[in-house]
């Protein structure tokens, strides 16, 4: 069984490709009321992206709910370009035999803008190539390391992570302009569940996971966070995949 978060789409997208290549299924954590039974599973794996060089808080607080069995395990990150230590932190969190990072599309608007359509075409058609690979491994269940760490491994995921958990979480500079029609989706589907409606309008908490997908899947792109996001492209995964793969 696969076990993955996902804000935009990319970490669910490579969870269901794997699940479907290895004959495994993929489980939405932030849709799971109980544990499944770990016990029969031949392989457990996790799949969730990176965020500031480590893995999101409610992925890592997950798997330290999870009992540890004698399964082949393995972990599989997506990201930008690097990975950072993410992948041997959380294996401190819940130890894996393999361990991989994937590039998929930007989604991080916050801080630049998206990647525009070729490269982002281009990612995940290498991302689907390498996701044949990693499953082949998978069944295979060979122990392997294959994740692009980058340079200053270390600083990022232990400062920049501390930091951006600290203080690059708050919600507050999130908001909503008046092209709004509330329709909340965004309350809806937010995973961290930071967002009410009042009046019609989306109010946040005073902070969430920052996955972006309130911002990123809101229909009329009528919500921004501060000043950063202004004239910014949208991503989902969504639009870029065939029908077979949605």
């Amino acid at each position: 069984m696969i076990f993955y978060f996902s804000g935009t789409g990319n970490s669910a997208w490579a969870a269901r490709q794997l699940a479907r290549l290895t004959g495994d299924k993929a489980y939405d954590i932030t849709n799971l009321n109980q544990l499944p039974d770990l016990d029969s599973a031949g392989q457990i794996g996790f799949v969730f992206p990176v965020y500031a060089w480590g893995a999101p808080e409610i992925m890592a607080k997950f798997a330290k709910k999870l009992p540890k069995t004698q399964s082949f395990t393995f972990g599989v990150c997506t990201c930008g370009g690097d990975a950072g230590l993410a992948m041997k932190h959380f294996s401190k969190v819940y130890p894996l035999s393999s361990s991989y990072s994937l590039v998929m599309p930007n989604n991080y608007i916050i801080g630049s803008d998206t990647d525009n359509e070729r490269e982002i075409r281009q990612k995940i058609t290498a991302a689907r190539a390498e996701l044949k690979r990693i499953a082949q491994e998978i069944q295979q269940q060979e122990p392997v390391y294959r994740v692009h760490e980058g340079g200053l491994a270390g600083v990022k995921s232990h400062l920049a992570n501390f930091g951006f958990n600290k203080f690059a979480r708050s919600a507050k500079p999130f908001f909503a302009e008046d092209s709004c029609n509330g329709c909340g989706l965004c309350m809806k589907n937010c995973p961290a569940r930071a967002i009410t409606l009042r009046d019609g309008k989306p109010v946040w908490a005073a902070q969430c996971f920052q996955c972006l997908r309130c911002i990123n899947e809101c229909p009329q792109q009528a919500i921004q966070y501060g000043k950063s996001t202004a004239g910014r492209r949208r991503y989902t995964i969504q639009e870029y995949l065939p029908q077979d793969e949605q």
